[in-house]
């Protein structure tokens, strides 16, 4: 890749946001020039709507789901918050009792703070739910949740797989444990599609969130599949569209992008799985083998094959990324900033790091551009990087 200024970026970033393929740009600027809104009757109209519908169909076969469950949104944000707050609504207005909220400690801000929205302005009872070292769910803690008393859960929300670690959650054991009291269950598959076999109808679940600009489509689309049978209230009202739980003018152009990615993605699943775990390992084996004191954080085996999060001790994580980006390597340190207030991970906190544990970490997550020699470049600049960061912290 190459930035702005021209200069050879090595982009390893792509759990933030992947390029798009070119199979997505076609099928986007394809429909840019088109006239007609999908919602109208003209033929114009018409043609709009086929493409949406087409799209919907794609996503559908893609994603082992119904074309009627995929209601399309502006992105992974919104679909989560229609997901929390929208079941939340309708269960609790089916029965009162249901005030109750299971999810994970280490969930993406986009259902974590849908979740303390729902506690401070609608008095939910939120549970946040521990995970282990690996960052993997306490079943166990899931199952006593719900047991202590089912009737009062309105729904629990397990994300597919971890943002930061790269750690796959046992998504089948939650749908177990939840269907023997008919609890639905959502998921944040945000990280997931693609990079994982991702099957909607096998999984069980009752929701699911996708993003385009994950996937290799384009940025402000994605949608929530969700099933038929889920009552969801809506969060924006207006002209009724998506089954009138998620109103507004259909972007057909995004749309069409966003089918084609998915398309690609979870057709070469497999072999682009294969190949950028074998990159991963060997720049996980090989930056340890230069910092020997740097380790792997996420479960070992059960995790998302492009995901590589080190820690790095002596460091803090946000001097290691300026660094690094000073050498042309784009990463991530995985924390969330506050007012431009590095914090420490909230993931790595809830998988018993200490505060300066969870701010010496780095995240390279490798995508469908990444190559060996982006891995070289790495491995070269880390030595030298690691030495400056801790020179700074003396």
């Amino acid at each position: 890749m190459t930035a702005p200024d021209a200069r050879p970026t090595v982009y390893l970033d792509h759990a933030a946001t992947t390029p798009m393929v070119p199979a997505s740009v076609a099928a986007m600027t394809a429909h840019l020039l088109d006239v007609g809104n999908p919602s109208s009757l003209h033929a114009s109209g018409r043609h709009a709507r086929r493409v949406v519908e087409e799209s919907r169909e794609t996503i559908a076969q893609a994603l082992d789901c119904r074309p009627g469950e995929v209601v399309f949104t502006s992105g992974g944000t919104e679909a989560d918050n229609l997901a929390v707050k929208g079941v939340y609504w309708s269960r609790r207005a089916e029965d009162p009792r249901r005030t109750r909220i299971l999810s994970t400690a280490i969930e993406h801000h986009a259902v974590l703070d849908p979740l303390h929205w729902l506690a401070e302005a609608e008095g939910a009872t939120v549970e946040l739910l521990p995970v282990d070292e690996r960052a993997r769910l306490d079943v166990d803690a899931l199952r006593a949740a719900i047991e202590r008393d089912p009737a009062s859960v309105a729904l629990v929300t397990v994300m597919w797989a971890n943002n930061e670690v790269g750690t796959i959650q046992p998504i089948d054991e939650v749908v177990a444990i939840a269907s023997e009291h008919g609890i639905p269950v959502h998921t944040d598959a945000v990280q997931a599609v693609g990079a994982t076999p991702v099957a909607f109808a096998r999984s069980g679940v009752d929701s699911l969130t996708l993003t385009g600009h994950k996937v290799g489509g384009p940025f402000g689309v994605g949608a929530l599949v969700v099933r038929r049978e889920l009552g969801v209230t809506a969060l924006v009202h207006g002209g009724g569209q998506e089954r009138d739980i998620r109103s507004g003018t259909i972007d057909t152009p995004a749309i069409a992008g966003f089918a084609a990615a998915v398309e690609l993605a979870v057709k070469h699943q497999a072999e682009h799985a294969a190949r950028v775990a074998g990159l991963r390992d060997d720049l996980v084996r090989r930056v340890i083998e230069v910092v020997p004191d740097a380790h792997l954080h996420g479960h070992p085996t059960e995790r998302l094959p492009g995901n590589a999060h080190l820690g790095f001790p002596g460091c803090e994580g946000d001097s290691l990324l300026m660094l690094l980006d000073a050498r042309g390597i784009e990463c991530s340190t995985g924390s969330a900033c506050s007012a431009g207030v590095p914090q420490p991970s909230h993931v790595l906190l809830a998988m018993g790091c200490d505060e300066d544990q969870a701010r010496h970490s780095l995240r390279f997550s490798l995508g469908h551009t990444s190559t060996g020699a982006d891995v070289d470049a790495l491995v070269e600049a880390i030595g030298p990087v690691v030495e400056r960061a801790r020179a700074a912290r003396r």
